[in-house]
């Protein structure tokens, strides 16, 4: 098998445990308070306002829960920034990948809103889009040093 086509199966088994992974975070993992039916469904459509009230508040929400939120969202998402590529199968530049983060972030949320499981939130959403850019400029950073590095051998 050619070293691309490798890189491309593995690409996608990642992707594929990735995306479980991330609906047992997003919808099933009790630890994020993810319990269906609490009745009172929050969610926010101002942007900035949780990503404000998580920096204003750091001390009294806490760090571990300030950073779970802000740093974790962004990081949830860098793994789909990074595969997206070799999942369409085809070159992806820098505003596809992040306009694909975006949309499929925008699906996880408002299957949030309708199932009651989370909280709609557009912070979330910004946060989860430049996690997916910025996984993708990761991606692209090491294909141009691995790129580099076959050129020299």
């Amino acid at each position: 098998m050619k070293k691309r086509a490798v890189i491309r199966v593995i690409s996608r088994i990642c992707f594929c445990v990735y995306m479980i992974f991330l609906v047992y975070f997003l919808f099933l993992s009790d630890r994020f308070g993810r319990t269906p039916g609490t009745g009172v469904h929050e969610k926010n459509l101002v942007p900035f306002q949780e990503i404000k009230r998580f920096i204003l508040y750091w001390d009294t929400i806490g760090p571990l829960m300030s950073c779970i939120n802000l740093l974790g969202n962004v990081v949830a998402f860098m793994p789909f920034g990074a595969l997206i590529r070799w999942v369409l199968n085809r070159r992806v530049r820098w505003y596809e990948a992040t306009f694909y983060t975006l949309i499929f972030s925008l699906c996880v949320e408002t299957i949030q809103l309708v199932t009651k499981v989370g909280s709609f939130d557009v912070d979330d959403i910004i946060l989860n889009t430049l996690g997916g850019l910025l996984g993708f400029i990761v991606y692209y950073i090491l294909l141009l040093i691995n790129r580099k590095s076959e050129r020299n051998e």
